[in-house]
């Protein structure tokens, strides 16, 4: 008669067979594996509990947001608080509305802008091509504050304040760093050959680019410009600025009618409804960059 050996037994066998430094090391390997996925596990509820504490009083009735201790999931299910938040809170939809199109507007411009920036950057050996990289990336650095009097004045002096133009141009100069060196990586990632192997088959430069590169960095430019939605969706010091009541955008709105005396369902609703686009941000980014990934290295 056979015995069977479970997989579990085998693997104690092949460990029992190790050598006593090649057990320690292997100890050692699973110990440090085993700090790094506790390590994860508990920055990851750092960042999803106040995420989840911030869901579940925004969707619990009126009188349990006030409640104490807090509850530690929406049971109840009530909707109460969200529809005070959309439906009695003045203004709410039109800022809505506002940071929709301003947010729209600065993605449309950002990759218009930073898609041949980024290829030129990643693809052209020129003089100075370092201090471009670093000039982009200091644009970005350049604290807001200081150009909030100068951009509100000429802002007016240009007729655009106020205005969900003039706020998807300030959105748009805010995003372009970030996205013409993300973009930039993502065409630096693409092997040149393929470009060469293209031309050698009679495809001119323009046609190479976009036969040949642009389906592959086609889901790196989606997941930047995904980024560049959500940060101009988030954005409110800008905005706030350069906006008065016409256009100001839901950050500004909620920051304008955030005063000592605001309810708590105001500011948990308001809260929810600017993370949203930053939960659907994070499920749609890993399909990009995996679906980038996948397309690189085949």
């Amino acid at each position: 008669m056979t015995s069977t050996t479970l997989p579990q037994e085998r693997t104690a066998e092949k460990v029992y067979q190790l050598s006593p430094e090649a057990r320690i090391a292997l100890r050692n390997r699973r110990i440090r594996r085993g700090c790094a996925y506790a390590l994860a596990i508990a920055i990851a509820i750092w960042i999803l509990m106040p995420m989840w504490l911030i869901a579940t009083l925004a969707f619990s009735p009126g009188e349990d947001v006030l409640s104490y201790p807090r509850k530690f999931a929406p049971i109840p299910f009530s909707t109460d608080t969200m529809e005070f938040f959309l439906v009695d809170v003045q203004g709410t939809w039109e800022a809505t509305v506002n940071s929709v199109i301003v947010a729209v507007m600065t993605l449309i411009m950002s990759t218009i802008i930073a898609t041949p920036a980024g290829y030129a950057i990643s693809r052209y050996v020129f003089r100075g091509r370092d201090a471009v990289r670093l000039g982009v990336l200091a644009v970005r650095a350049f604290p807001i504050v200081i150009l909030a009097i100068p951009l509100a004045t000429n802002f007016i002096r240009w007729g655009i304040h106020d205005t969900v133009y003039g706020v998807a141009l300030m959105h748009t100069a805010l995003a372009l760093p970030t996205t013409i060196l993300v973009i930039s990586s993502v065409f630096a990632s693409v092997p040149y050959e393929f470009e060469e192997a293209a031309k050698v088959f009679g495809a001119s430069p323009l046609q190479a680019f976009f036969r040949v590169i642009l389906p592959l960095v086609l889901p790196g430019i989606a997941a930047a410009a995904i980024f560049t939605f959500v940060m101009s969706w988030n954005e409110v010091f800008a905005a706030s600025i350069l906006t008065s009541s016409d256009a100001r955008t839901l950050p500004a709105e909620i920051l304008n009618g955030l005063t000592a005396g605001s309810s708590a369902r105001f500011k948990f609703a308001g809260g929810f409804f600017m993370l949203v686009p930053s939960l659907i941000f994070i499920f749609l980014i890993r399909r990009y960059l995996f679906n980038m990934w996948g397309q690189i290295t085949k």
